[in-house]
């Protein structure tokens, strides 16, 4: 029996992939799917054996369409606490920085990517799409206040996209093609390669010394509440100490003799 209900958790080859399991309801999250990914997030940021991550939804018409607005209508069931004064952003419990969590994560999107699916878009270090992928943000078209997805996603989307998506809300759907052309997403496949590629991808990760891609991903999301200079001094401490503990997990001299090393340029 899984730990899990609402997602499912493979760890293989120092990759873990995580897979948002609620096709029945478009992969919608609910306060059970926060809690449970505040609980996975925390459990790989441990685990040592775990390099990279990839973040995927279980088939169907959706990669996630944010909250699940029916569930969340329920007594006792709101992703938001009803007293103002506690309430919390549920994107601190789904997504892996919040949590702690500096392991590269991998995302693959298919079909609609809505609204809260950008609470975990928004803190993967690689997004890529199949071609039937679509991203949204309904939530002005329901008459509710967009804010907490869309200032995150104006850290990695042009501004002037972000506001179109938030204000056109029903209206308009950004398309793979778009996505790529803007920077939401730095790839796009077939479907039926979606996962396979995400794998590769992270597997490629996984096999670099673990000390380096944690400390980097780490480095860089902090810098993002800094100044610049500040953050600019501050990563010089990162790399004083991330690169003497990467030493021991590479050889760097047989690294730089492999001659036969092959690339693929994107």
């Amino acid at each position: 029996m899984s730990e899990f209900e609402t997602l499912l958790l493979d760890v293989a080859d120092h990759v873990a992939t995580i897979t948002i399991n609620r096709p029945e309801a478009l992969n919608s999250f609910t306060r059970l799917m926060m809690s449970e990914f505040t609980s996975v997030w925390q459990k790989i940021a441990a685990d040592d054996a775990i390099h990279a991550v990839v973040l995927r939804a279980a088939p169907g018409r959706a990669f996630s369409t944010g909250v699940d607005v029916k569930l969340s209508a329920s007594p006792g069931e709101s992703v938001i606490h009803n007293n103002i004064w506690t309430a919390e952003d549920p994107g601190l419990r789904l997504s892996p920085k919040a949590n702690n969590c500096w392991k590269p994560v991998v995302a693959a999107v298919h079909g609609m990517a809505a609204g809260g699916a950008f609470y975990w878009l928004n803190e993967c270090d690689i997004v890529i799409c199949s071609e039937d992928a679509t991203f949204f943000d309904p939530h002005v078209t329901y008459g509710m206040t967009s804010a907490l997805e869309p200032i995150g996603a104006s850290y990695v989307m042009p501004l002037r996209e972000v506001l179109r998506m938030v204000l056109l809300g029903n209206d308009e759907r950004i398309s793979a093609e778009t996505a790529f052309r803007i920077g939401l997403v730095s790839e796009v496949v077939p479907l039926d390669r979606l996962w396979t590629r995400a794998d590769e991808l992270a597997r490629l990760i996984a096999a670099k010394p673990t000390a380096a891609t944690q400390a980097s991903v780490k480095a860089i999301w902090q810098s993002l509440d800094l100044p610049r200079t500040t953050a600019l001094r501050t990563g010089l401490n990162y790399v004083l100490l991330g690169n003497p503990l990467g030493v021991p997990q590479v050889d760097r001299s047989a690294v730089m003799s492999d001659k036969a090393k092959r690339f693929v340029t994107r």
